[in-house]
């Protein structure tokens, strides 16, 4: 089974590019993140054109997640973080599909920081943590995916040294991201390329994707069960040089 997460940044605005992708890649499961789509205007006609099925969860103008399945049926089991439903913010989506439970995130960016921003992203980490801690509790074979918005380390960033002040590697968000993964997650990658560089965003500006200036946020942290089903991983780094893109790339593993 392939699972892939994608930031699309917009999924109406690059939908050609989406389903361009899809049918390239082929993924069997697809976390999508920053739909910037309310409910109703998902482009659930084209995607299922494309033979893939959908749950999403959409919000006008920001942010908005989604899961795509192809040839698995999926059961939604929620679409917000529990104890998080007071929040306005389309941020996570949770279905079972083939048998295991795929969580699909959009961590709070967080800047600038410090401020509000940084707070609520920090405050929506610890629910997350708590909720990842419960799933393994259960002993399930689970998979969170998406964009996390964190730079776990140095080795994860271009020039970390100019990211010191940013919501996506100040000390606290790696801290907490190290914290989730010190509940038992496997980071999938940094598990079958601990040495690489390796990056999945590139900013549109100061010509970033030519000069390879990239960052690591976009990650699959995998249950033990899952750790062991392990078999490739990459980052289709060609998608985000392609006309009209997002400015992430989608990344992808697949699971014996």
């Amino acid at each position: 089974m392939k699972i892939a997460t994608y930031n699309v940044n917009g999924v109406n605005g690059h939908l050609p590019v989406l389903l361009r992708w899809l049918g390239e890649s082929q993924p069997d499961v697809v976390c999508l993140q920053e739909l910037k789509a309310p409910q109703d205007k998902f482009p659930i006609k084209a995607i299922e054109n494309a033979g893939y099925q959908a749950i999403w969860h959409g919000q006008k103008s920001w942010n908005g997640v989604a899961i795509l399945s192809r040839g698995h049926e999926m059961k939604e089991v929620r679409r917000a973080l529990p104890d998080n439903d007071a929040d306005e913010h389309s941020r996570y989506l949770e279905v079972i599909v083939n048998d295991m439970v795929v969580g699909c995130l959009y961590l709070p960016n967080g800047n600038p920081a410090p401020g509000p921003k940084f707070d609520y992203k920090l405050q929506w980490f610890e629910k997350l943590k708590l909720h990842a801690q419960s799933l393994l509790n259960q002993g399930l074979p689970v998979a969170l995916v998406g964009d996390y918005n964190v730079i776990p380390t140095p080795f994860d960033v271009y020039k970390p040294e100019r990211w010191v002040d940013d919501a996506l590697f100040r000390p606290e968000t790696r801290e907490a991201y190290q914290e989730l993964l010190a509940q038992g997650w496997t980071d999938a990658i940094r598990k079958l390329y601990p040495e690489e560089k390796i990056y999945t965003f590139w900013d549109y500006f100061r010509n970033a994707y030519g000069r390879d200036a990239g960052l690591r946020i976009d990650h699959f942290l995998l249950s033990d069960a899952l750790t062991a089903k392990l078999r490739s991983a990459g980052v289709d780094k060609q998608v985000r040089g392609w006309e009209k893109t997002s400015d992430h790339a989608p990344v992808w593993i697949e699971l014996q």
